[in-house]
């Protein structure tokens, strides 16, 4: 696999689509980094890191629903790519569809949404988008 991130913004897209409860990928540290800015945006209900084997972990992401219908998550959008980084200052980190989505930047300070890098003033790669 080139892109874990991609990957796993796919599996949630094509769960979310499907409308199943939640959805399971191998973890890394970065893709839990992202989980936890998910949850804390509050985009997905909850999510765990699961010991399958002695070195092989999983991470179980439960999605949110409004009137068991619709999903919180409406999109996603993975912006650098292995072949293509994007890397933004922390006064060009653009705002997703006028402020109802986020945007995740890995920095220096850590992984983090636009909000907080602007706060901290540091700037980063994009990782992805969401609304």
């Amino acid at each position: 696999m080139t892109d874990p991130i991609a990957d796993m913004l796919t599996r949630i897209r094509n769960a979310i689509m499907r409308k199943h409860k939640g959805v399971i990928v191998p973890h890394s540290n970065i893709k839990t980094e992202i989980a936890r800015i998910l949850k804390e945006e509050d985009f997905i209900r909850t999510y765990e890191v699961i010991d399958v084997t002695k070195q092989k972990k999983d991470i179980k992401l439960l999605f949110k629903y409004v009137n068991r219908e619709e999903s919180v998550i409406t999109g996603l959008k993975r912006i650098s790519k292995p072949g293509c980084r994007v890397y933004v200052g922390w006064d060009a980190v653009p705002m997703v569809k006028g402020g109802l989505g986020i945007s995740i930047l890995s920095t220096s300070k850590g992984v983090m949404t636009h909000k907080a890098s602007r706060e901290m003033k540091v700037g980063g790669e994009l990782l992805c988008s969401v609304w």
